[in-house]
């Protein structure tokens, strides 16, 4: 009992220090990629691995195709998730006592904390909603990209719209699913999921080169995320009420709008987040979230940085009954 209770307390201090160490830190700019910290963040490391390996898994025949894309998710996976239990085991097997723990907990801290992207995001989107208070258009775009789409032609609200529906995806991948991960299957388990989101956003498309290849990360992605971003749309419209925002609305434009996006799992927390903020959140030519009932300002950024954060700590206090549960039965590496 006793030792649990120790579990317990290196996998939430593993969790809250790996937080807290990405909110110091934060993470290497994508717009240096030729920096050494870059080339080494392992989610760069999984991208270039995928991309190098993934010719060697294609086929005239579609069905084949198809099967070795499956084997090219799996050997990815495994590329990252087995060495990481593997080193974790031994440390626990090999190393005296207590060095173990203080070793595991800083390893594990580093590799969480990896996987998880708080402060840069933070950064750009008040960056962003800072220039588009100012008039400054320019400015403003050169943090609009990280929206997958074209800024050149983006007005102030278009821009205002593009950070804001990035956060409320990128919520899920790269912040409470991890948090999730870790919850229920430790570090490995954070490692995997980022290997799994790594590879959808790398292969996981339906355009000629990828269809066949990539349908197995990208239904893998859906699968693990399916639970988190229904229960994430919850919590924003809890965080929205305790910051006084609109939950209700929230609510309505959850439920009405959320299967209007290409993605089975994020059009939630996206069409959550423009309820909350009573406005409309538009990709061109492809969806319209919300009604237009409030501007879309550089303000309204800043909103849903707020309910980010609020949605982020209930989140983190539900991981820490996860924990509770799963350090008393079984310690996941």
């Amino acid at each position: 009992m006793v030792l649990n209770l120790f579990n317990i307390l290196i996998a939430v201090g593993v969790m809250v220090l790996a937080v807290v160490l990405d909110l110091v830190l934060g993470d290497p700019s994508p717009n240096y990629p030729e920096k050494w910290v870059f080339k080494l963040h392992p989610t760069v490391l999984m991208g270039n691995f995928t991309r190098k390996i993934e010719p060697h898994f294609k086929n005239k025949d579609a069905k084949i195709e198809k099967f070795l894309g499956v084997l090219l998710g799996l050997t990815v996976i495994a590329a990252f998730a087995v060495p990481t239990f593997l080193g974790l085991w031994a440390i626990y097997t090999f190393v005296p006592f207590y060095f173990d723990i203080i070793i595991y907990a800083v390893i594990g801290i580093i590799l969480l904390k990896m996987t998880i992207c708080i402060k840069l995001e933070t950064d750009w989107a008040k960056a962003a909603a800072k220039a588009i208070e100012a008039d400054d258009l320019d400015e403003a775009k050169k943090y609009s990209h990280f929206s997958r789409r074209d800024s050149r032609t983006l007005n102030g609200s278009q821009i205002s719209s593009a950070v804001i529906e990035s956060m409320a995806e990128n919520l899920i991948d790269f912040k409470l699913s991890p948090m999730a991960s870790f919850a229920l299957f430790g570090v490995t388990g954070a490692i995997a999921f980022r290997a799994i989101n790594t590879l959808d956003g790398m292969v996981g498309f339906k355009d000629k080169e990828h269809i066949n290849t990539g349908w197995f990360s990208a239904n893998l992605d859906t699968v693990v995320n399916y639970i988190p971003t229904r229960f994430t749309a919850l919590l924003m419209m809890l965080a929205a009420a305790l910051l006084g925002k609109d939950a209700k609305n929230a609510w309505k434009i959850a439920r009405r709008d959320h299967a209007k996006t290409p993605s089975r799992n994020h059009g939630w927390p996206m069409a959550a987040m423009a309820g909350a903020l009573r406005v409309q959140l538009e990709k061109p030519g492809q969806y319209v979230l919300g009604d237009s009932l409030e501007p879309l300002t550089g303000e309204k950024i800043l909103g849903a940085l707020r309910i980010r954060d609020v949605t982020i700590v209930l989140w983190a206090l539900l991981c820490l009954g996860v924990i509770l549960v799963t350090r008393l039965f079984f310690l996941p590496f």
